[in-house]
């Protein structure tokens, strides 16, 4: 229920060009938020389809926050931190969808583990396909595991299903590094204490870099089974056609680089970005490699990805003057 003068939990959502997700996800929200008294903050990236007018009519009980400009999501989320009156601060993508009991459950685990800073859901598609939700903290073994696709080649594998704990049972709730932002619930008092998202971060590595924070603060970050969220993924991203996508689709390759740079850097200092950044570069030099002087049309394609892929790395080097300086928003 939307409460009264103090919630239990502040939603803060992040919009920018999902109006119809955006409306599904708050009409879900309504729905499935059961006893727990709630206030909810959106956070306009300045959208071009009208979705901060579609929730001051649709939703009028929520606070909208305009920004002119796309701020990213770190500083978006910024805007409505100070506001928020919760003991809990819930991090909701407008594309995510609770599932029935989802909230109450979750407030429950907060409220019996007093040293959780951070909890996070099982994220699942909307067919119910498994999502990553209980992560391992970036490293440049991890990062290697996943670009050669070791990772995706042997999930079951302990060592090499590492970085998204494949090979763990995802019904088993389990102390981890960190949690996707879809869904995160973070206890207000410890994100006062070691302080908002890193607006450095436009995009990607922001909730790394919190939980990270946060767990060197001395609180644990936690991933809970019986807490489902569908998560459909990557769709702001979808909305923005300039920049080079990752073959996913879902993420933006040069801020992607761009952000990892900048984490590396602050956690790992200036020869953690650039092993970093030598590593990747490495592997698309390799790939370009295996692929040079085939006559075959897909390892030509894979050629020319690498190349291209090779140039952004350099880009993402250069804008962020290897890792020390976030360039000016919007991205």
């Amino acid at each position: 229920m939307q409460g009264p003068s103090s919630p239990q939990v502040s939603f803060v959502i992040v919009s920018f060009n999902t109006r119809e997700l955006l409306r599904e996800c708050l009409q879900t929200l309504e729905r499935e938020a059961g006893d727990i008294s709630y206030e909810t903050f959106v956070v306009d990236n300045a959208s071009g389809d009208e979705s901060a007018d579609m929730v001051e009519r649709e939703f009028p009980h929520m606070k909208v926050i305009r920004s002119q400009i796309n701020l990213g999501f770190a500083a978006a989320n910024n805007q409505a931190f100070p506001l928020a009156q919760g003991r809990y601060v819930v991090l909701l993508n407008s594309d995510a969808f609770l599932h029935p009991h989802a909230l109450p459950r979750v407030v429950a685990h907060m409220d019996a583990n007093p040293r959780v800073g951070v909890g996070g859901a099982r994220l699942i598609g909307r067919e119910g396909s498994w999502q990553p939700s209980a992560r391992m903290f970036p490293s440049l073994v991890n990062d290697i595991l996943a670009l050669s696709g070791l990772a995706a080649r042997f999930p079951r594998s302990r060592f090499f299903g590492r970085m998204d704990r494949t090979w763990a049972d995802v019904a088993v709730s389990v102390e981890v590094d960190w949690v996707p932002g879809a869904f995160a619930i973070i206890r207000r008092e410890v994100l006062e204490q070691v302080g908002y998202f890193d607006e450095r971060f436009f995009l990607y590595y922001e909730e790394v870099d919190l939980c990270r924070r946060i767990k060197n603060a001395g609180y644990t970050v936690h991933y809970w089974a019986d807490v489902v969220v569908v998560h459909l993924g990557g769709e702001s991203s979808k909305t923005v056609k300039r920049l080079t996508i990752s073959a996913s689709g879902s993420q933006l390759t040069l801020w992607r680089m761009r952000s990892a740079l900048l984490y590396y850097y602050k956690h790992h200092g200036l020869w953690g970005a650039w092993l970093a950044q030598k590593t990747e570069t490495l592997w698309y030099v390799l790939r370009a490699w295996r692929n040079a002087g085939s006559g075959k049309a897909e390892r030509q394609a894979e050629q020319e990805e690498s190349h291209a892929l090779i140039a952004l790395m350099q880009q993402a080097w250069q804008d962020t003057h290897g890792g020390r300086l976030s360039p000016a928003r919007p991205w």
